[in-house]
């Protein structure tokens, strides 16, 4: 059996959840809305507040799809009603970001700034030095988050770049000069 698939998943308050035809689910929040079509040999069961995940048999297929599922589904409830955020940290001399309207623009050591548009359901907020991304959709703040990262990944010599907040870098050692 699946550890984590098993799982129940509570359902709070302020949250409703459907489940249509072909599994597809819809979970309204006070956050907003997430709509999801999840694999459908999985056998989505609502009772008393708690949802509850059942798969047909043990192959291969139906037990990795499984815990999956339960995962989805509990990162749409988590989102409608906390949200999600992924925190950058932008390092190095001349490295800068800033909000202008809806738009984040990030001055990276290249010959023009770099302009990125907020997506519609994602926003971005910049304090300082950290980008912080917020949205419902758990995927969709951790891709936008990646794509920021991407525009000037850290390097290993000076840690000049674009990292997680939580995340380390691996330093390496410089060159030497011979004497």
């Amino acid at each position: 059996m699946s550890r984590i698939g098993k799982m129940p998943i509570a359902i709070p308050a302020g949250v409703t959840v459907e489940v249509a035809e072909n599994n597809t689910v819809t979970v309204k929040g006070p956050k907003g809305t997430l709509t999801r079509t999840l694999p459908a040999e999985m056998k989505i069961s609502q009772d008393n507040g708690v949802i509850t995940i059942e798969r047909p048999n043990d192959l291969k297929r139906e037990k990795s799809l499984h815990g999956l599922t339960r995962s989805l589904l509990n990162n749409m409830v988590v989102g409608v009603t906390n949200g999600f955020e992924r925190k950058l940290e932008v390092n190095g001399v001349g490295y800068r970001a800033a909000k202008q309207g809806n738009k984040l623009v990030l001055t990276l050591g290249y010959s023009h700034p770099v302009e990125m548009e907020d997506p519609e359901g994602l926003e971005t907020t910049v304090e300082g030095q950290i980008i912080t991304v917020r949205g419902i959709d758990k995927e969709r703040v951790g891709q936008l988050a990646a794509e920021i990262r991407d525009k000037r990944r850290p390097e290993p010599y000076k840690g000049k770049g674009i990292k997680y907040v939580e995340e380390t870098i691996r330093r390496k050692v410089g060159k030497t000069g011979k004497k």
